[in-house]
This record gives C-alpha cells, structure tokens and sequence, in this order.
C-alpha cells in the first residue's frame, strides 16, 4: 500500500452559472487543479466523476468521457453516483485506487448545474435521492425529512432554534474571506431566528442554497510524488463509506446516522487515528441539524452534545475544533456532485497553510471530511493528514 497524496486541488466559485455549461465548469475546476499540483494531463491514468442530477439538469447523461474531454486528458473515465456524496465517493475510489498501486495518477472531483432549472424543479429532482415509492410520493421533501430529523433530536436529546442558528451564522462567518463561497456575508444569529420558516423547525438559514460549481483533485501515490518532485504535503490517509435504509419511517432512530458512523469508524482505522486527533473538519451541513448529526457520528461530540458546540463557540473559527472554515455547504454553497471534492480541496488549503482561514489552524496536522447523500442513507470519510 502507498500513500494517496493531493498533488493539485481545482475549484470554481460556487454560485450561479447562468452562462455557463457543466462541461465548462469542470474543465475550469480541472485547469486550476493541473496548475497547482505541476502534473501533466497526460500522467492521469483514471477520472473519477461525481455529478448527481446532470440528466435533468442538462439533459446530459453518459458525462464521464465528456468531462475526460473537457479536462483534457485521455485515459478511462467514470461517473459516479451517490446523490449528494456522489464526488465524496468519486474520491474515495480515487485513492483506493492510488493506495492500492493500481495508478499513480487519478483526477477526481465532480460537478452540479442547479440553477438553470425553476426551483421546484430543482426540488423535484434532488427529491429522486429519498425513496420514492415511500417519500417522495407522500411529498416529503429534503427539508420536510431534515425537519423530521431536527424534531426528533430536539425530542432526544434537547436543544432548540437558536442553537441552529448559531450554526448558520457560524458558518457564514467562516465564507465571507473564501473567493470560491456563495454567500460571503455575515448572518447574525438574531437574524437567522428572524428569517421565515421552510419547514419547522428549520428557517430560511438553515438551509443551505441552490449551487452551480465544480471541483477537481489530482491524487498521487507518495513515489510519483517523490519521483517527479511533486510538492504534495497533504496524504489522505484514511477513508470509509457507509449505508443505511432509504427512507426515514425504516429507521430505527431518526436522530442519529449509522451510515456515517461506520464511514468514520473505516476512515478512523484504516488512518490509525481517532475522532480525538482531529484538529479541523468539514462536514456536510446540508442543513444545519446536519452539521450537529455529522458531528456526533465523526466522534467529535458525543450523542446529544454537538447541539450546543456552535452556540458555546468549541467550533467556531476561533474555537478549540472549527467545523466548516469554508463556510460549509450553508454558505459556501452546494453543487451536489462537486461537493466532496470540494470540501477535501477545502482542508487540502487549511492544512497546507494558503487558506483564507488557514490562521485559525495553523497548527492543524489532521483533518476530516464528512460527505452524505439524501438524509444520510449514504456517507463516505476521509481523514487528511498533513504527511511532510
């Protein structure tokens, strides 16, 4: 087994790309990440593409050989997947790939277009990721189901709006330095309390917004690395994928996620290093209780306690454990197939020191990332660690 070093990272700003194809976006993702990392397109032996709702989107199914082209670079290529996680496992299989000798050189990341569709199209089709037969004919939306989550946690384990909304206002904070985020302005907890409700008890701020974006990595084994005086100083040393049942009503707790749980405990062991050993993290705050759900399963907090760490500032920019620096998907944005790859770009940056926030972490040597589809029936983890 060898290392799987991040050689290069490439991301657009996520927002609206009213004049621009997908293809486009990940061409341009692709180009900044080749031009970080000093590879050649022609070194890549795998793509590895994440992109979830494309065939709605853009009418464009069959978009892995379409991204190779638009990359530029020759060599088998391969969509993946997993609605919301769909980058996040393009990633993971990058560097199974990688750590298993397999190539010494894949571009992994992924893309979304969100924004050329009406916004109940865009419901709709981010919908097709709960189960249909028994959600989404019901008419159970995202943020119905994560209501349904909130509620029962509230129910469990306490807390209540106002310890979501520091959450929110958190991570809106931590986007307004980072060029690549949606919304760079800061929202005060007295004004996420104040923002209309979407479903309760989630408001306007806890929901993070439609995206269009892109991301890529260039993932390199440690010997290509030393062979070709790559400066690649962040391995990823760890990674796990979990499942769990589809739909809500067949789970046994809804405030609790067993598929990120064993997507950390793989990630967790296959690094040799636990949840106490992490210095920063981002995670998938789709909507805000989501960030509290993705935090206990990291291991971060224990059962019922990641409700009050925003509000007691443990993972605020400035606190012992920041979460989200970029400013998570609630603010940075979330171009569902780009999204893992964009939040390991995002502790790449932090770890290697020429991040916008990378001075809340100066010392950080280990970082994890947390990536889950629909209400988590699917999640993949990665650990990064600062290897030179």
């Amino acid at each position: 087994m060898t290392d799987a070093r991040v050689a290069g990272v490439g991301l657009t700003r996520f927002g609206s790309h009213a004049d621009r194809a997908g293809r486009d976006l990940f061409a341009t993702a692709a180009e900044r990440a080749f031009e970080d990392a000093g590879v050649p397109r022609g070194d890549v032996e795998e793509l590895n593409y994440g992109n979830f709702m494309g065939a709605l989107a853009e009418h464009q199914g069959h978009q892995a050989p379409l991204m190779a082209e638009a990359a530029g670079v020759s060599c088998p290529a391969t969509r993946y997947e997993s609605a919301c996680a769909s980058a996040g496992v393009a990633v993971r299989e990058a560097v199974r790939t990688v750590a298993a000798g397999d190539a010494d050189v894949v571009l992994a990341g992924g893309m979304e277009r969100m924004t050329n569709l009406p916004t109940d199209e865009v419901t709709e089709g981010l919908a097709m990721a709960a189960d249909d037969l028994f959600e989404v004919r019901s008419g159970v939306t995202f943020p119905g189901a994560y209501a349904l989550m909130a509620t029962a946690y509230f129910g469990a384990y306490g807390g209540e709006r106002r310890d979501l909304a520091h959450v929110a206002s958190k991570n809106h904070a931590n986007a307004v330095p980072n060029e690549y985020a949606q919304y760079r302005r800061e929202v005060s907890v007295d004004e996420a309390m104040d923002a209309p409700p979407v479903a309760e008890p989630l408001h306007l701020y806890d929901a993070c917004p439609i995206t269009d974006g892109a991301s890529a990595l260039v993932i390199v084994s440690a010997e290509y690395a030393a062979e070709h005086d790559v400066d690649a100083p962040v391995a990823v040393t760890g990674t796990g994928q979990g499942t769990d049942r589809m739909a809500l009503a067949d789970r046994e707790h809804l405030a609790r996620t067993p598929a990120a749980d064993a997507a950390a405990e793989g990630a967790y062991a296959a690094a040799g290093v636990g949840p106490e050993d992490v210095d920063v993290a981002e995670v998938h705050d789709c909507f805000t209780i989501a960030e509290v759900l993705a935090t206990e399963s990291l291991g971060l907090f224990a059962v019922g306690e990641g409700i009050d760490a925003a509000r007691e500032g443990v993972t605020t920019a400035d606190g012992d454990l920041p979460v989200n620096l970029s400013g998570g998907l609630k603010a940075k944005g979330h171009p569902v197939g780009a999204t893992g790859g964009s939040q390991i770009a995002e502790l790449t940056r932090l770890l290697r020191g020429d991040h916008p926030n990378s001075e809340h972490v100066a010392d950080a040597e280990v970082g994890v990332a947390h990536n889950a589809g629909g209400t988590v029936a699917s999640a993949v983890v990665h650990v990064l660690e600062v290897a030179e």
